[in-house]
């Protein structure tokens, strides 16, 4: 192809182009008429061969450009679909409900003037009290919970009243069949059709124990001596004077054995796969130090988490509000119960790879405290990620970074971003960006029920990194997604006084929020 490339220009030469470029005899440059038209003719092809090359770039962004779009469209197409079906679904089970009713009116008007006492005590039942379907589970996956009424004025004796019904409603939940979403039907009641919310009967969530704890795990901080000198008294007493079976660490087990031999009686774990069954033997879980020990406590248990005790015995202390040096009072209250719990919700994430071999293959689960944060790294290039909830796209994040955080998160590195303290008993999900290229970019607080979706767009300059609780940083390249949803398994830590007030001193000590010199009250 480069030689028939050559030629067509050679030609042009020929056909008297390049008579303009010959060589002047004065200048010394004679008989080299056949040179100068080489050198031109492979000029003009280097010429040529950068545009070709940057339209291959074009060609090639531009393409990457259509996949992105083909696959939003695949993804508007798909939710498309699910609303057709599910609107479908609501008008045959409309219809369906309708044409029973319009029967069920038909036959009690038929019968006239109802013939005993226990017939208008039926019919006033019926007036009275709604018809709940708390169990019905519609082909689309969503739990249903269905009101219906029959209202009546005037007495049961007169053939000429007229039946009244005030229209019948559904609630669902899209919870795809999940036994765990069943408290929220719980909640909500019914009075004459109308929708209320059941009140809680407590502000504050307390734990009791029906059997006395007889397994307690220690989670120390390490290089710590005032730490190491805690955990040795706090394990010879809880062994001696309550009689308990206590696991702790294989580090920490050297460092007490090391200590004395005396401490032979501890227990202690030797793989991944008994720190698995942890949460069927132990009872309850100390922590000795700050947050950073409790988060360590945490992710331990990829599933069900053992009431917290956690000693404060660092620099912060959001969740850590008992005292090591009272630490005999405050375990013989927790051990005796009832204790006041903070059920602090925590977030499972995942990725999938672009270069998976299926479209939801997902790597390993993640379980974080309190934030997942995505960032541009050492690039020098702002992050440019697309943000969807529940399929419906967000925004494009274009800055630093974006953090989605916890409750119990709201006072870390979201706090940092310029995020909101929120209380760590709200269900909720914090959508902090970091350092955003708008002005007009605020931070979001969504429901806990949601599932956000983080996409590095295949047009993206450059990769991004996601960590989990400050560990295990991955890289995610053009075309991966993070996947965020609210995790079942929250984690209880216990209050030295109530969940709202250990909240507020936190933020109180550990702050100093709001904090400034009264104004004085002497006037004019």
């Amino acid at each position: 192809m480069s030689s028939t490339y050559k030629l067509n220009h050679t030609d042009s030469f020929a056909n008297g182009d390049a008579k303009s470029l010959l060589p002047n005899p004065e200048n010394g440059f004679t008989h080299l008429t056949s040179l100068a038209q080489s050198e031109k003719a492979v000029q003009e092809l280097l010429l040529q061969q950068t545009p070709m090359q940057a339209t291959d770039d074009h060609l090639v962004e531009f393409s990457e450009a259509l996949r992105t779009v083909a696959k939003a469209l695949r993804g508007a197409a798909e939710g498309k679909a699910l609303a057709q079906a599910e609107a479908a679904e609501w008008k045959r089970r409309y219809e369906l409900e309708r044409s029973k009713n319009v029967e069920l009116q038909h036959k009690e008007l038929s019968n006239g003037v109802y013939a005993d006492e226990s017939n208008g005590q039926r019919m006033e039942h019926l007036a009275k009290s709604p018809r709940l379907y708390a169990q019905e589970i519609s082909s689309n996956g969503m739990e249903t919970i269905c009101s219906h009424e029959v209202l009546q004025d005037g007495g049961f004796n007169s053939f000429n009243n007229k039946l009244k019904r005030k229209a019948s409603f559904k609630l669902s939940w899209g919870c795809k069949g999940m036994a765990n979403d069943q408290h929220k039907k719980e909640i909500v009641s019914f009075e004459r059709g109308n929708i209320s919310t059941a009140e809680r009967s407590s502000k504050q969530i307390s734990l009791t124990w029906e059997s006395d704890p007889q397994t307690v795990l220690i989670i120390t901080k390490p290089n710590s001596t005032s730490v190491r000198v805690l955990s040795v008294d706090m394990v010879r007493w809880l062994r001696t004077q309550k009689g308990l079976n206590i696991y702790v660490e294989p580090r920490v087990k050297e460092e007490l054995l090391s200590e004395s031999s005396s401490f032979n009686f501890v227990q202690t774990w030797e793989d991944d796969k008994e720190i698995s069954l942890l949460h069927t033997k132990v009872d309850l879980l100390i922590t000795l130090g700050g947050d950073g020990t409790v988060l360590w406590a945490a992710s331990m248990f990829k599933g069900p988490v053992p009431p917290i005790v956690p000693f404060s015995m660092g620099s912060l202390g959001f969740m850590t509000p008992f005292h090591s040096e009272q630490y005999r009072d405050c375990l013989e209250a927790i051990l005796k119960g009832p204790i006041s719990i903070t059920l602090r919700h925590r977030l499972q994430c995942h990725i999938i790879r672009d270069k998976a071999t299926h479209e939801y293959e997902p790597e390993e689960t993640m379980l974080v405290l309190n934030e997942v944060t995505i960032d541009r790294g050492i690039s020098s290039y702002l992050t440019n990620l697309e943000c969807y909830c529940d399929n419906s796209f967000v925004t494009c994040v274009q800055g630093d970074g974006l953090i989605l955080s916890t409750t119990s998160g709201s006072t870390a590195y979201s706090l940092a971003a310029g995020g909101s303290m929120v209380h760590p008993q709200v269900p909720g999900i914090l959508f902090t960006p970091i350092c955003p290229h708008s002005l007009s970019f605020r931070p979001l607080i969504l429901p806990e029920h949601v599932t956000v979706r983080v996409q590095v767009p295949f047009n993206s300059r450059s990769s991004a990194w996601v960590s989990f609780d400050g560990k295990d940083r991955k890289q995610l390249e053009a075309g991966d997604a993070l996947v965020c949803s609210m995790a079942p398994w929250p984690v209880s830590t216990a209050c030295q006084v109530e969940s709202t007030n250990d909240f507020l001193r936190s933020i109180h000590d550990g702050l100093h929020w709001n904090l400034r010199k009264t104004q004085s009250a002497d006037g004019p």
